[in-house]
């Protein structure tokens, strides 16, 4: 069968070269992907030997505050200088970073630390994506595109186990030194085998202003939904920083438009391949976090599962993810037909997201299983899709660009609907435990002081024994009183839990039928597979061009 894509090649490299670097990339995704999950399972541990319960969640926040924030930066520096001097240097930080962290003595040096983590981190999702785009013509990128989904999914799975068998024996301090190893080969690669771009004509010029601005809007934003998981809308630390964040991304905006090398380019968004894509990728990322986060909190607390178990929990869900991914990519790379898969995914997410607003506390696990699966179906090919569609819409010259601009958004999608669904949560859960609690015949008095105490929020979403927890979160005065109708409060809490898990994912729906509507949009026009990249040869338009040999 011939295939539907033009065949000019992406780069004129051995294969056996651009499967090597293939690997290394993918190696670099999982690193960087892997951080998000394994450091969970080893920070009650970090926490108790620094003594840093008081900012323990910036350990996860700086970390991917910086990496969002510098990915654009990245995706842009990559395209005026080059692919191997932006990843090479990205890893360069990233082990950097690993290596201080294992070595932290206090919590404040952790944070900084992973921080600094971040800053190398928001190199290797972008330009990974941007390189092979490069290295590969429209006809084989999707199948590569793929495995990029199938690697988020797995670093996801094996994140809390390979994190609590360090922990628990070689200590936490090598959940972040496993990195260097593993980095080195991804380094040595990279410095072997990925081809050198050098631009040729003028000089290009980095936009100083844009970078600042952008980072001065982003960080608020990001910071405004991290704080939205304890404070309301209406506090200055949630929206006070987001409405400052979008005020100055206003004026990001009208800069860009006037700069000549933009670090966001504002045309992009004339295309409407690219617009629509960057849109229904936010859109289903906000649809997607709610499972990811609130699944394994109902598993621990109404499933009795440990944090790490919770995690296994979840293999349903990734699976449908990993399978629907590297599938998918292989579909369109065959037929060259990206719109079906574009429109079904975000409904099939939406019948997924469906299925688990009907979450009870006696839902059997298989069925729950089931609607996991569908909902894992339903995001895959988005990871790759979307990807493939803003890369083939652009000039090859700003893959890295537009690359780098739909991450930003997938990453800011996911945090609005972690606030969202949170929101929804704390609301649907105040509602409910009254209400379940009134169900149980338990005395009016005892609910409102049960409903007022520590023990009706924070303590009943933690894993043990719940009935333990219910008691010791009560007054004194009344816990022999509740002591009788413990059993009862406890199959209340768990029907209040899941009824108020089940309503996170509403929003989903929505954002995930508004992707879908997106799509329907979009129109299906062959991927332009990018000319050969520049030869050594000065061209005419003075884009860059490219040393093929190898290190040189």
């Amino acid at each position: 069968m011939a295939s539907p894509f033009p065949t000019a090649p992406a780069a004129t490299i051995d294969p056996r070269v651009r499967i090597r670097i293939v690997i290394a990339v993918m190696l670099g995704l999982f690193l960087a992907a892997l951080d998000q999950t394994i450091v969970g399972t080893a920070l009650p541990r970090i926490v108790t030997e620094l003594r840093g319960n008081d900012i323990y969640t910036w350990a996860f926040t700086a970390y991917l505050l910086t990496a969002t924030i510098s990915g654009p930066i990245y995706g842009k520096l990559s395209d005026l200088f080059g692919r191997r001097p932006v990843l090479l240097f990205a890893v360069s930080v990233f082990l950097v970073g690993s290596a201080l962290s294992g070595l932290s003595r206090e919590m404040w040096q952790l944070v900084a630390f992973r921080g600094l983590q971040g800053l190398g981190a928001g190199a290797l999702f972008p330009v990974a994506l941007a390189v092979i785009g490069d290295l590969f013509d429209a006809a084989e990128r999707g199948k590569y595109q793929g495995f990029v989904g199938a690697v988020f999914g797995l670093s996801s799975l094996v994140g809390p186990a390979i994190g609590g068998i360090i922990t628990d024996t070689v200590g936490w301090q090598w959940v972040f030194f496993v990195n260097l190893p593993i980095g080195a080969v991804v380094f040595a690669v990279i410095w072997r085998s990925l081809p050198r771009i050098r631009p040729s004509g003028a000089r290009p010029r980095v936009d100083y202003r844009g970078a600042s601005l952008l980072v001065a809007a982003l960080v608020p934003i990001l910071i405004g939904l991290t704080n939205k998981q304890s404070a309301d809308w209406s506090d200055p630390s949630v929206g006070g920083l987001i409405a400052a964040g979008l005020a100055i991304s206003a004026i990001f905006v009208w800069v860009e438009a006037r700069t000549s090398e933009p670090i966001v380019p504002v045309d992009l968004f004339r295309d409407r391949a690219f617009t629509i894509s960057v849109i229904a990728m936010f859109m289903a990322s906000a649809a997607f976090f709610a499972p990811i986060v609130f699944l394994p909190r109902w598993f621990q607390v109404v499933g009795g599962a440990s944090a790490t178990q919770s995690g296994y929990q979840i293999l349903a869900l990734l699976g449908g993810l990993i399978l629907s991914a590297i599938t998918s990519g292989q579909i369109v790379a065959r037929t060259g037909r990206f719109k079906p898969l574009a429109l079904g995914a975000p409904v099939v997410l939406a019948i997924g997201l469906l299925l688990l607003s009907n979450l009870r506390a006696d839902t059997p696990l298989p069925v729950l299983w089931s609607w996991m699966f569908v909902t894992g179906i339903g995001v895959g090919p988005m990871f790759a899709i979307f990807t493939l569609v803003v890369q083939s819409a652009v000039a090859p010259q700003r893959i890295g660009t537009a690359t780098s601009s739909l991450t930003l958004f997938q990453q800011i999608g996911g945090s609005v609907g972690l606030a969202f669904a949170g929101t929804v949560f704390a609301s649907r859960m105040a509602e409910e435990l009254p209400r379940q609690l009134a169900g149980i015949g338990l005395p009016r008095q005892l609910v409102e002081t049960f409903a007022a105490s520590g023990g009706a929020t924070s303590r009943l979403v933690g894993t043990g024994d719940l009935g333990q927890a219910i008691l010791a979160g009560a007054p004194a005065g009344a816990r022999e009183q509740l002591a009788p109708f413990v059993p009862d409060i406890v199959a209340a809490v768990h029907r209040a839990f899941s009824l108020a898990t089940a309503s996170t994912f509403v929003f989903g729906i929505g954002a995930a039928v508004i992707a879908a509507v997106m799509v329907a949009f979009l129109r299906e026009r062959p991927m332009r597979a990018p000319a050969a990249l520049p030869s050594e040869e000065p061209e005419a338009d003075s884009r860059p061009r490219l040393v093929t040999s190898p290190g040189e």
